[in-house]
């Protein structure tokens, strides 16, 4: 048997194949790399990024749970400057393809500026636009839950871009096709689904949440037929 051709054109990039780690799980990319070579991955999305440096949400931040965990990271990440002058330069010294950028906000202006300066970095190939982090009040979730809101952020983006905009969303939402049109009337290039469910673990001991910030996000295979419907 000859070898099985696994390249696919994602939004005009070619890929070795449609292997893409979700942002979130991965970091940077470049921790993996002590492991094994990352290059087998068609892509991934690296860790949420904001404008400025943020440690994230109180400890625990996460809650195991059957079926998966929940966590709180809360967008932890040294802000957008530092992503690109020192953890794409780290990345790029081991992972040798296009990267996708997942870009997060608290403001319409956070979101575009942010956006405005990753997609001039030649390693990334794709920009996620997170609006829909389940764990930071205030941001990311409070945009991707109105049709509205996420129309005009993927239309202001979009002005200020030349990369393919991808528009990650929340299962968390009463009707998520109605956000999902939103963000293809706005301009999006193509959508992202899902980011994670809202969650609650108990400590039995004590009676009280296991996480900081009491809730968090629900990953693992339990989401899995969630993210199916969704789709």
């Amino acid at each position: 048997m000859g070898e099985i051709d696994t390249k696919i054109n994602f939004l005009g990039i070619e890929i070795d194949n449609p292997i893409i780690p979700a942002s979130g799980t991965y970091g940077f990319g470049y921790e993996f790399a002590e492991l094994y070579d990352i290059n087998m991955l068609g892509t991934f999305s690296f860790k949420g990024t904001t404008a400025e440096p943020r440690f994230g949400n109180p400890t625990p931040r996460i809650a195991e749970c059957p079926s998966g965990m929940i966590n709180c990271i809360g967008l932890q990440n040294p802000g957008i400057e530092k992503v690109i002058s020192e953890e794409l330069p780290k990345l790029a010294k081991v992972f040798h393809k296009p990267v996708m950028a997942n870009i997060s906000g608290f403001s319409l202006e956070e979101y575009v500026s942010n956006c405005e300066k990753i997609d001039k970095v030649d390693m990334v190939g794709w920009i996620e636009l997170n609006v829909s982090c389940p764990n930071v009040h205030g941001g990311g979730l409070a945009f991707g839950t109105d049709p509205d809101n996420v129309k005009n952020v993927v239309k202001a983006v979009k002005k200020v871009i030349h990369k393919p905009l991808i528009v990650k969303l929340s299962p968390n939402v009463t009707d998520i096709v109605a956000i999902a049109k939103a963000a293809e009337e706005g301009g999006a290039d193509g959508i992202s689904l899902i980011n994670s469910l809202m969650g609650l673990r108990i400590d039995l001991k004590t009676g009280e949440p296991i996480l900081g910030i009491k809730t968090g996000g629900l990953s693992g295979p339990a989401v899995f037929p969630v993210a199916l419907r969704c789709v």
